[in-house]
């Protein structure tokens, strides 16, 4: 039987009138933001560098899409949200998509077989090759490979460079987290805390900047390789900002381990502060500190009775602990010690640090002032580069790891954290002083790119007319004047 093919659609009249809709306005967009990250992605030159990544093995007579075209249609798609492959099958036909892209067949008039007239960007099965090019070399249809250490190494060289060059300490946060799996992915294993299988990648972000991100089985510790980013991320921060900088790394008790602890203690110049699973002798050793804090919580609820107010609901201290394991750390270490009383029940904390609280560069820094400071205004801080994660996994989709090898997996996971620095960079930028500087890429995605837009080409120019209801246009002429020089 033929296929039948919905070409109009109606909705409920307006008055006296029929409402209907149909896709055949021409060439129209629903991604005119797509222009700032153009010009957010030509200043970086950041697909052009992650092209260079990648070697081309197609024979130049047959190729119709250009690697640095299917890279740039990759990350892009990503940043305006279309996370699946099948999602180009209709947004090669985009021709705005094709202009950000850097393809000068707008309408796909040149392309050599009559099916492919109007389309000028790569489907999904030509994108999909890419990708599965990052697991297996050679064959007959692997003829783009991925050079995987290259796209490390181009991650952290261009997160090093968006870190100020003015900074005197920079803070490198890490953090493992799930990634759900539900196929037969290799490496996936079962986790039994999250309670599912998965796969644990390995974030580094200094402030919402990534400099890290690798992807593992969950068969391991959640600080394993650690120490091996480290000493790739440390020099690299060296070499472009100094060796006077100041590193902190900072994690939550996952990363609290005497490898990580003893190397970083062997470097001048960088220090760590992580969180402490709480054990019988560090609750032992803060339970004097407990015993003032209880005290001092029983007067202020007695006071608060007798004056007819609300009892306070939580009351905490602060104690300097002198700590060691008895097998497993070199060393005594500082340890600090929260003792807080919360809805009547005991909720001790612990961190542990190399710093002493007397170093020359923190004189001046509130932070680290004492061992409260450095317990709430700065170990606390560490929740922000959770935000940053969820960000990355909602809004980029790095959890879209659904392919069947692991190195093709990584490889979607990479193209996602490079979308998240070209939107990360176009915040800091191009959106400094508007609503939308402290945005997510989400908001930033559905308030400042997603613009209706109708494309005109003709010999001598491209004209895009953006809608004219568009509520940020004030922001989005601010962000172009940023971009464009």
């Amino acid at each position: 039987m033929p296929e039948c093919y919905q070409q109009t659609f109606g909705f409920q009249a307006l008055g006296p009138r029929r409402v209907e809709a149909d896709f055949t306005g021409g060439h129209l967009s629903s991604d005119g933001g797509v222009l700032l990250l153009r010009e957010m992605d030509r200043r970086m030159q950041l697909c052009d560098k992650l092209a260079r990544c990648f070697s081309d093995h197609r024979h130049p007579e047959f190729v119709e899409h250009a690697l640095g075209v299917m890279v740039r249609q990759r990350v892009l798609g990503l940043a305006l949200g279309y996370e699946d492959l099948n999602d180009h099958d209709r947004l090669r036909t985009d021709p705005l998509l094709a202009a950000a892209c850097g393809n000068p067949d707008l309408l796909g008039e040149d392309r050599r077989h009559e099916a492919d007239k109007g389309k000028p960007l790569a489907g999904k099965s030509t994108l999909n090759r890419l990708e599965l090019g990052a697991a297996q070399r050679g064959g007959k249809y692997r003829k783009i490979n991925a050079d995987p250490g290259a796209i490390r190494d181009l991650l952290l060289k261009e997160g090093v460079r968006a870190i100020p060059r003015k900074s005197r300490v920079v803070v490198l946060d890490f953090d493992a987290t799930d990634d759900p799996l539900h196929g037969n992915q290799e490496g996936r294993f079962y986790h039994g805390y999250y309670r599912e299988y998965c796969y644990l990648p390995l974030y580094c972000f200094c402030g919402d900047i990534p400099l890290w991100a690798e992807l593992r089985g969950a068969d391991r510790d959640a600080s394993q390789g650690t120490v091996a980013a480290l000493e790739r991320i440390v020099p690299a921060i060296r070499r472009r900002l100094g060796k006077g900088v100041v590193i902190i790394v900072r994690g939550d008790s996952g990363f609290c381990r005497e490898e990580i602890m003893a190397w970083i203690e062997a470097r001048p110049g960088v220090h760590y502060v992580f969180g402490l699973a709480r054990n019988a002798r560090l609750q032992e050793m803060l339970a004097p500190e407990f015993a003032k804090v209880r005290a001092t919580h029983d007067d202020a609820c007695a006071k608060a009775r007798q004056e007819g107010r609300e009892e306070p609901r939580s009351a905490r201290g602060f104690a300097e602990l002198q700590y060691s394991t008895l097998k497993s750390w070199s060393r005594t270490r500082r340890v600090i010690g929260k003792a807080e009383i919360t809805g009547g029940k005991d909720n001790p904390r612990f961190i542990v640090t190399d710093l002493s609280g007397d170093e020359a560069w923190a004189r001046d820094l509130p932070a680290f002032a004492s061992g409260r400071a450095l317990y709430e205004r700065f170990y606390c801080a560490r929740g922000e580069m959770e935000n940053r994660i969820k960000e990355q996994q909602l809004d980029l989709f790095a959890d879209r790891t659904s392919t069947t090898p692991l190195a093709s997996n990584q490889l979607r996971l990479w193209l996602s954290t490079f979308a998240y620095l070209l939107l990360a960079r176009l915040r800091r930028v191009a959106l400094k002083g508007t609503v939308l500087a402290r945005a997510t890429a989400g908001s930033i995605r559905l308030r400042l790119l997603k613009i209706a837009a109708m494309v005109t080409v003709s010999v001598r120019r491209v004209h895009i007319r953006l809608a004219g209801a568009f509520p940020l246009q004030e922001v989005f002429a601010t962000a172009r004047g940023k971009l464009v020089t």
